[in-house]
């Protein structure tokens, strides 16, 4: 597959729940829509390759979720960074756009953010793509351990370690490349660009806050299954195999709750788009299709 690139990306702004959400958007508004909900440490940039890839088939929007990437925070917002926050925004960010049908693709923090949407406006769903987007307690690995100790005691000393390990250009790039055959086919302004945005002033408390709160996804995680049996939607699980976070019982607990998800590892590591955005974007013509 080559890229369309005579399919323009728009770069903007729009004003829900008071922050000023920066989103990219590509293909007719008439076609189906795909919203795409990226995950720690990335933006909407995790996406840009696989955007005009798609924009012939679907009507694309990605926006960049509060403390990631452009979206702006004005400081009398008081915004409390947790995940019913973000899940909050995403849906008035889809109110502001009316956006009223979608296929949802969902990635590490995507998962929990686009899932509250979708508890929020169950109908408006018309199919999911999970990327490494996890809602199934085996669906976490042992990489997690540091950050479960920050759950089970939220000291200063637990929260400085799990910022030592994870928040700095190291602790970012190996996210990016363990678990890639090949480490020269993932571009470094990834990881680059992930921490330039990190070490913004606040922005470190920020991911700590999420880091913390991430505990609460848990909970939450049966509603999200209950959502799936309910709605039985056209469904791709599509993960890098190699992911430490979000390892593939995760995956293949899918289809316990849908059996008729499709389920698909790949030799990759977290970031799949990185290395397979070909091979995704085929497979999300092949499974979703025409869903609207």
């Amino acid at each position: 597959m080559t890229m369309n690139i005579h399919y323009p990306v728009r770069y903007q702004f729009v004003d829900a729940d008071g922050v000023r959400v920066f989103y990219r958007e590509a293909g007719e508004p008439t076609l189906p829509t795909l919203l795409l909900v990226h995950g720690f440490a990335a933006s909407s940039h995790q996406f840009r390759q696989l955007i005009p890839l798609l924009a012939d088939k679907f009507h694309l929007i990605a926006p960049d979720l509060p403390g990631f990437g452009f979206t702006e925070i004005p400081p009398e917002r008081h915004y409390r960074y947790t995940f019913d926050a973000l899940g909050q925004t995403l849906t008035a960010f889809v109110d502001a756009l009316d956006l009223q049908r979608y296929a949802l693709y969902i990635f590490d923090y995507g998962a929990p953010a686009g899932l509250r949407l979708a508890l929020n406006y169950p109908e408006r769903v018309s199919g999911l793509i999970s990327q490494n987007g996890n809602a199934y307690l085996e669906g976490l690995g042992e990489a997690w351990a540091p950050v479960r100790a920050y759950w089970a005691s939220p000291t200063a000393e637990n929260r400085q370690v799990v910022n030592d390990a994870v928040l700095n250009l190291e602790g970012i790039r190996w996210q990016y490349l363990h678990g890639v055959k090949d480490p020269q086919s993932v571009a470094p302004e990834t990881w680059h660009l992930d921490t330039l945005l990190m070490e913004r002033p606040g922005n470190r408390d920020i991911q700590l806050d999420l880091f913390l709160d991430y505990a609460n996804n848990l909970t939450r995680y049966p509603e999200f299954q209950a959502f799936f049996r309910a709605r039985q939607l056209p469904t791709l699980v599509i993960w890098g195999q190699h992911d430490p976070f979000f390892i593939p019982p995760g995956a293949k607990a899918w289809q316990r709750d849908n059996p008729r998800a499709v389920v698909e590892l790949l030799d990759t590591g977290h970031f799949a788009l990185e290395t397979h955005v070909n091979h995704i974007a085929t497979r999300i013509r092949d499974v979703i299709g025409d869903a609207r």
